[in-house]
């Protein structure tokens, strides 16, 4: 539905979509490709994506809370929605890292193989985190374009009802 808001409560509610793609593709894609190349010289660089990651999604968490009590309607519920995407990622990642957990403990006191290991982490770990950027990137794009639009997802309507807005269109 798109609503009767301004152009600044737009670029409010820009924000969160904005920070939440910097850190998928910015950190996660671009800096972390970027840093394995440096990985046999300097892992500073590399341990900088997790850290990163983290305060960017933890701010994230943190003024979508906060947003509740602050912001506006609009502004609010885009809040939100970045905030459900990110505790989706956070879950993957924590998916993801238990992999990794289970891959060392499996070479260290289980004796398997480094290239099982390497298959189950990469099979098993990194797989699902690649296609679950893929798939943020992608809604966080459209959600970006419909806080430009002055518009919202209807789950997003259904779970903040808000009856004093004006609706331009359905």
């Amino acid at each position: 539905m798109k609503f009767e808001v301004s152009d600044q409560e737009s670029k409010k509610a820009k924000v969160p979509h904005e920070i939440f793609l910097t850190n998928l593709v910015g950190n996660h894609i671009l800096w972390f490709i970027a840093s394995l190349g440096l990985v046999r010289s300097y892992w500073q660089p590399l341990a900088l994506v997790p850290v990163v990651s983290i305060l960017l999604l933890g701010y994230t968490l943190w003024r979508a809370r906060r947003s509740k009590a602050i912001d506006s309607w609009f502004v609010m519920c885009h809040w939100q929605l970045c905030a459900g995407r990110s505790r989706v990622f956070i879950l993957t990642l924590s998916v993801f890292g238990f992999i990794a957990f289970l891959g060392w403990v499996g070479f260290t006191y289980f004796g398997m193989k480094e290239v099982a290991v390497m298959a189950m982490i990469g099979g098993a770990g990194v797989l699902p985190v690649m296609v679950t950027v893929l798939v943020l990137i992608l809604m966080e794009s459209d959600a970006l374009h419909q806080a430009t639009q002055h518009k919202l997802p209807n789950k997003m309507i259904e779970r903040y009802p808000n009856p004093d807005i004006r609706v331009i269109e359905e």
